[in-house]
């Protein structure tokens, strides 16, 4: 029996976050990044608090969060999911200057909206999307990405 919530057909949902962020580190590793897993960051406003990013290099100047989320199975819009990405766009815009920014999520296509997630994001988000970050889809059966948004530009 599924548990709910839980994407269809996997052990967990942790074992699914954990999966993509292999898939993402590996394919960093092509592109000749050598990403660390749960790289410890000091991030803030007012002080500094150590945050674990998914993937990152001190090296490298580049940090990583990995979201393998997918529209709800009706087709809709998972607004929870979608606030888990504005609290990552929250820790990217307190996280030190001069470090490469990336949401790297899970490319997934809604025939109902016509668009991918990530696409739909940053339509509707962007007034929150840091203008130095990122987003990059991965598309696993072609193993390939698409950079849905590129620093320093606000659709």
């Amino acid at each position: 029996m599924d548990k709910p919530f839980q994407r269809k057909g996997s052990e967990s949902n942790a074992h699914v976050g954990r999966e993509f962020e292999s898939w993402a580190q590996a394919y960093f590793t092509k592109q000749g990044f050598a990403l660390t897993p749960d790289i410890a960051i000091e991030i803030g406003i007012n002080g500094k608090k150590t945050h674990k990013f998914d993937l990152g290099s001190n090296n490298d100047k580049i940090i990583v969060e990995c979201k393998a989320h997918t529209w709800t199975e009706s087709g809709g819009v998972p607004v929870a999911k979608l606030t888990i990405w504005n609290e990552v766009m929250y820790f990217f815009s307190v996280a030190p200057k001069g470090y490469r920014k990336i949401l790297f999520v899970l490319s997934d296509f809604s025939q109902k909206k016509k668009e991918t997630l990530a696409a739909y994001y940053v339509r509707t988000n962007s007034h929150l999307i840091p203008a130095d970050v990122a987003i990059w889809e991965y598309d696993p059966v072609r193993r390939n990405v698409n950079q849905v948004r590129k620093p320093g530009i606000n659709r």
